[in-house]
């Protein structure tokens, strides 16, 4: 193929993955409306995978205090052969079934929390081994993979499989499984975190203020809330620390 054709063909498969989560909706609905559940009694959600799949739900937690403001550790990433794996792949730290749930037990795991394991093949025995002894411990589990009857959906209370087809490069699930993990993952953490109060209206009024940019949207997002100028919006930002806070104290 010519760099062109093999472009093309390459969004070809792409334009296959959201149609085929579509056909999972109610699925996610279900696991979502639990995750909340879960936090909203105090409990955690664990993401835990590896390779790819263990990278993609590092990237999501990480991103949730940033972006809604919750505190850190109530969404935790794992990923097989630890924080060095995310940038370097460890080799075999997928084959051993008993080190997930080893890494899980660091962080205190009980029945309050919920493990979501992600494996686009449904077979990784890291994953698998998590997924099994959390459900032996009363642990609500789900799954994010991209085969039809996995074991490691047997061992998920809400199993989410994407039928994306093979990939343009045979194997590489980085590539269509790897894109429907990452939007089945931004669908999880996006409506929990709206479920959970921390957005209003479509706006990030949690998020941290950790940039200039971040900064200027914050203040931009109060001057459209109170109808005020940019100076006594960032007046406001900077004396109450977050959006929400500014537009709450403003208006009471």
């Amino acid at each position: 193929m010519t760099v062109g054709e093999i472009l093309l063909n390459i969004n070809r498969e792409d334009k296959k993955v959201a149609d085929a989560i579509e056909l999972v909706l109610p699925k996610i609905e279900a696991l979502v409306k639990t995750v909340v559940e879960k936090l909203k009694e105090g409990g955690r959600l664990f993401y835990i995978g590896a390779g790819t799949s263990g990278r993609l739900g590092v990237v999501d937690a990480s991103e949730i205090p940033p972006t809604y403001g919750m505190p850190q550790g109530k969404v935790i990433g794992l990923i097989a052969g630890g924080d060095k794996a995310i940038r370097k792949a460890v080799e075999h730290a997928e084959d051993n079934p008993d080190q997930g749930w080893r890494d899980l037990l660091e962080f205190d795991i009980s029945a309050k929390d919920f493990v979501i394991g992600l494996a686009a093949s449904g077979r990784t025995p890291y994953v698998i081994g998590a997924l099994k002894e959390a459900r032996v411990k009363n642990i609500t589990t789900g799954c994010i993979t991209c085969n039809e009857g996995t074991e490691l959906a047997q061992h998920a209370d809400y199993p989410i499989e994407v039928i994306v087809g093979p990939e343009f490069v045979t194997g590489s699930t980085r590539m269509k499984a790897g894109t429907a993990q990452k939007l089945v993952l931004n669908m999880i953490s996006t409506a929990t975190m709206i479920q959970l109060g921390r957005v209003k209206g479509n706006k990030m009024v949690d998020m941290q203020l950790t940039n200039n940019k971040l900064i200027d949207r914050g203040v931009k997002m109060i001057m459209d809330e109170l109808k005020v100028s940019e100076n006594e919006a960032g007046e406001l930002l900077k004396k109450f620390g977050s959006v929400r806070a500014a537009i709450s104290q403003r208006k009471s």
